[in-house]
C-alpha cells in the first residue's frame, strides 16, 4: 500500500514551496524513502502492542487547529504517563534506560507538530505548477553549482553504487534545497508527540524506537537529531527506519552522519537506496515521446511495457521524432492526459518510486537530474488552462461516476486505478478521448 496515490492522478497537495534569496526551499513529500507505503521494510506494526496509555482528545478536522486548541485539549499529564509507559516498550525494543533517559531529557510535546498533521489542505497543485517549482531556473541553478562543489564526492559515489550523479543531486534538491533546508524540528520531540496523539501511533512508535536506535549506536545527539515535522532527516530526508536499514558510511569515520554540514553520507546513502532497489545505470528514468493521431490510450498504463521498438511500429516515437534508443521496456504515461506532456518511463521511474510514490515527484527529480545535466525542458505544452480539482470535487467525481453506471469502488478523493478505469469507462461511453485524466471539464460534463 502506498501512502500517497498520484500514480495517474495530476493533481496532489501542496507542496511546501517558499522562495527565500536565491535559495528555494525543499519540496517535502509526504512520503520518505521507505516509509510505510514501501516494501521490503514494515514500518507499520513492531513486535509488541503499541497502544497510547493516554490519548489527547481529538479535534475536529473540519476547523482549523491552532496550537493553543491543541494544548487546550491536550493534558501535560497525560503526555507524561504516555512517555512513562512508551520507557518500557522501548526498553523491551532494545534501548538502554541511560539512552532513553538522554534521548527523553526536555522532550517536549510539540503542538505545531500536530496542527500541521491535521491540517492538511484539501487545495491541489497541477503537476505543470509542481514542476515549475521542482525544475525551476533557480533549482536548477544551483543544482548545477551544489554539484560542481561536491563533485569529487558524487563521482566517487556514483563509481561505487552506479547512481549517476544528476539524480543523486536532484533528490538532493528536491528534499532538502541542496542542504539547505534540512529542517529545526527535534526528532524525538515530534516523534513522541505524533505517537501519543495516536492517529497513526503505531507507525511513528516504529519511528520513534528506530530514532532511539541511531542514538544508541552513536550516530549522532539528541541535540543534533532534527529534521522535518513528520521525523525525515538529513539532506535527503531520511525516516529513521530507512537509515537503519540503508544509511551508509561513506567518509569511513564511523558514523553515518546525515545531518552534517558536509552532505557525503547523505549523498551515498540516497545512492545506495535507490542501488538496493534496483537502479539501472544509464538508464533514463524516462524520456518524453510523441503519440500518433488515432493512439489506444488504452496502452498508457504502467502495467502495459514494450520494448521502444515495438512503440514505435505503434507510431509512438521520441520527441524528435525518432525510435527511442532500447533502455528496456518502458511504459506510456500521461500525467495530464491526452493534452499534455506524453512520456516513454522505464524501470528506474519505478525505483525513484520507492522514494517517493508521487507521480509528479519522480518526474521532478527525473527533470530536474536532466536540467542539471544540460538538457532542455519539455517540447509539449501542459494544459495550464485546466486546474486542479479540489478533494470534494474528487469524491464528486467518483460518486457521479458510480451513479452513471461507472463504479469506482469507493468515495475517496483519490484518483486512483479504479477511478481512472471509472473515467476511462465514461470517456468511452460518451465519445470522448479515453486518457483516465479527471479534469474539471469531465467534472463538469457529469454534472
Amino acid at each position: 500500500m502506498r501512502v500517497l496515490s498520484f500514480v495517474v492522478c495530476c493533481a496532489l497537495p501542496l507542496p511546501e514551496i517558499v522562495l527565500a534569496q536565491a535559495v528555494e526551499r525543499s519540496i517535502r513529500p509526504e512520503v520518505r524513502p521507505n516509509s510505510e507505503a514501501v516494501a521490503p521494510v514494515k514500518t507499520a506494526a513492531v513486535t509488541s502492542k503499541i497502544r497510547p496509555n493516554a490519548r489527547p482528545v481529538i479535534i475536529k478536522k473540519e476547523r482549523a487547529v491552532t496550537p493553543a486548541a491543541i494544548l487546550a485539549a491536550t493534558s501535560d499529564a497525560g503526555f507524561k504517563r504516555w512517555v512513562s509507559g512508551f520507557r518500557s516498550r522501548a526498553v523491551s525494543a532494545g534501548i538502554s534506560p541511560a539512552v532513553f533517559e538522554r534521548s527523553f531529557r526536555g522532550v517536549q510535546y510539540l503542538p505545531k507538530v500536530i496542527e500541521r498533521d491535521r491540517n492538511q489542505s484539501e487545495f491541489t497543485k497541477t503537476i505543470w505548477e509542481y514542476l515549475d517549482s521542482a525544475a525551476s531556473d533557480t533549482r536548477i541553478a544551483n543544482g548545477k553549482a551544489a554539484m560542481a562543489e561536491q563533485m569529487s564526492k558524487l563521482e566517487a559515489i556514483e563509481a561505487k553504487y552506479g547512481v549517476e550523479k544528476e539524480v543523486v543531486t536532484a533528490v538532493w534538491g528536491l528534499e532538502s534545497a541542496y542542504g539547505e533546508f534540512r529542517g529545526e524540528t527535534p526528532i524525538v520531540s515530534a516523534l513522541a508527540t505524533l505517537s501519543y496523539d495516536g492517529r497513526r501511533g503505531r507507525f511513528f512508535e516504529s519511528q520513534l524506537i528506530a530514532a532511539l536506535k541511531i542514538l544508541q549506536a552513536g550516530d549522532t545527539t539528541p541535540e543534533n537529531m532534527t529534521g522535518s515535522w513528520a521525523g525525515a532527516m538529513g539532506h535527503t530526508q531520511f525516516i529513521p527506519t530507512s537509515y537503519l536499514d540503508y544509511a551508509v558510511d561513506f567518509t569511513g569515520d564511523g558514523r553515518r552522519d546525515i545531518w552534517s554540514d558536509d552532505p557525503a553520507d547523505a549523498l551515498a546513502s540516497t545512492a545506495a537506496y535507490l542501488s538496493r532497489f534496483g537502479w539501472v545505470t544509464g538508464q533514463p528514468w524516462g524520456v518524453e515521446v510523441k503519440l500518433p493521431e488515432g493512439f489506444d490510450y488504452g496502452l498508457a498504463s504502467r502495467k502495459i511495457k514494450k520494448a521502444p521498438s515495438d512503440w514505435a511500429a505503434l507510431g509512438v516515437l521520441g520527441i524528435d521524432g525518432t525510435v527511442v534508443p532500447n533502455h528496456g521496456s518502458g511504459s506510456i504515461l500521461l500525467p495530464a492526459g491526452a493534452k499534455g506532456v506524453a512520456f516513454m518511463v522505464f524501470k528506474n521511474f519505478s525505483v525513484i518510486e520507492r522514494y517517493n510514490a508521487a507521480d509528479a515527484y519522480v518526474i521532478g527529480v527525473g527533470h530536474l537530474s536532466d536540467r542539471i545535466r544540460g538538457s532542455g525542458p519539455f517540447k509539449t505544452e501542459w494544459p495550464r488552462e485546466d486546474r486542479a480539482l479540489t478533494f470534494k470535487e474528487r469524491q464528486q467525481m467518483q460518486r457521479l461516476l458510480s451513479a452513471a453506471g461507472f463504479n469506482t469502488r469507493g468515495v475517496d478523493g483519490k484518483i486512483g486505478p479504479n477511478t481512472v478505469a471509472a473515467i476511462r469507462g465514461f470517456q468511452k461511453a460518451n465519445g470522448l478521448i479515453p486518457d483516465g485524466y479527471a479534469s474539471l471539464n469531465l467534472l463538469n460534463r457529469l454534472r
